[in-house]
């Protein structure tokens, strides 16, 4: 009212008049104006699918929620896919509109994206954007806001609550990077195959100090093995990993490789000391089950740890990990993960291996 009396008092009614024609002409001319400029980077897409950060724990998704190619629902919250430092959101996000979607990048590592480019590739015929410094402006003709989290599961899909399930997830991966087997071996029935052991092998912590022996030990059993270490060639080392039929390592990131595994593989689960066997079952233990992956876990004792070389063996550390995990995560995490590793008893672990052979007899 106040800014209405002002414009009276400043013009006669004829001014005014004018002046709303000429104000509509302006507003006109720059939509005009926007959509002609703005016209060159209209994509092609009907689907937006973004991921920002919002905090250490949230994502942010842009999608659409009305195709008709996902029947009007919302998309589920599929498995993640991680980098030593960045979370790569869910990109399987993208699955439902068979390629017809653009991915938005950002914070991203150009790394990351040169390490995952074939699931990309598999999930969208477009390029990938960073919008971290582009200063364009690309358009699409609808898209939804929201953060969402459909499954409390790690490195699983929650199939009530999406069209997809943890296999279809595994025959995406093996048909994006050609996996050739499907099932692991079955020992007996006159079959002289042996079956194949791979140990996940780390550099800078909870890696095995014993490799040799353990190896040795595992050939006497009757397993052919190989020592590897995930790096940036994932389609070399998913070809490795399924061909496998045994996979075993520490608890750590190294373990997610188990989604190359073939069907009825079994996963050996070596879990350090620290308390951190809640970690073990969430992370690895539950969704080998919905893999079809047969799971085993060997708790190392206090002498198989390294820690005992760097603390007395009376400390709190070794004594009582629980007072430790009142300091915090921080405290968990740079003591029994970033500066333990393992030098396995192979002979209290033998019987471990030995169950994974009757396993894979049946």
């Amino acid at each position: 009212m106040k800014y209405q009396t002002l414009l009276a008092r400043s013009f006669s009614k004829h001014e005014q008049k004018k002046l709303g024609y000429w104000a509509l002409l302006a507003c006109l001319f720059i939509a005009l104006s926007f959509f002609i400029n703005f016209k060159p980077f209209m994509g092609p897409l009907s689907v937006l699918n973004l991921r920002l950060s919002t905090g250490e724990d949230e994502k942010l998704h842009l999608f659409d929620d009305t195709d008709s190619k996902t029947g009007g629902r919302r998309l589920p919250y599929p498995p993640s896919m991680h980098s030593k430092s960045q979370c790569s959101g869910n990109p399987f996000l993208g699955r439902p509109y068979n390629g017809d979607v653009q991915f938005l990048i950002t914070n991203g590592l150009t790394a990351w994206i040169s390490k995952f480019k074939t699931l990309m590739k598999a999930l969208s015929r477009y390029p990938p954007i960073s919008i971290d410094y582009r200063q364009d402006i690309h358009c699409y003709d609808s898209m939804t806001v929201g953060l969402i989290r459909r499954t409390s599961k790690e490195l699983s899909i929650d199939p009530s609550n999406s069209p997809y399930s943890m296999k279809d997830f595994r025959q995406f991966l093996r048909s994006s990077y050609s996996l050739k087997r499907t099932m692991a071996i079955k020992i007996g029935n006159g079959s002289r195959k042996r079956p194949r052991l791979v140990i996940i092998s780390r550099k800078r912590s909870r890696a095995f100090t014993n490799v040799g022996e353990i190896v040795s030990m595992a050939k006497r059993l009757g397993f052919r093995v190989v020592v590897a270490e995930p790096d940036a060639d994932v389609s070399g080392f998913a070809k490795i990993i399924n061909s496998c039929d045994v996979m075993m390592g520490v608890h750590g990131a190294g373990l997610t490789n188990m989604v190359f595994l073939p069907e009825k593989a079994v996963l050996v689960q070596v879990i350090p000391i620290g308390g951190t066997e809640w970690l073990s079952k969430t992370y690895f233990e539950e969704p080998a089950k919905d893999m079809n992956i047969r799971y085993l876990d060997y708790k190392i004792r206090v002498e198989e740890s390294t820690l005992i070389h760097q603390y007395p063996h009376d400390h709190v550390v070794l004594r009582d990990p629980s007072e430790i995990w009142k300091q915090g995560w921080s405290a968990v995490q740079s003591i029994y993960l970033s500066k333990q590793n393992v030098t396995l008893d192979v002979n209290r672990f033998r019987p471990t291996l030995v169950k994974a052979l009757e396993l894979l007899h049946q």
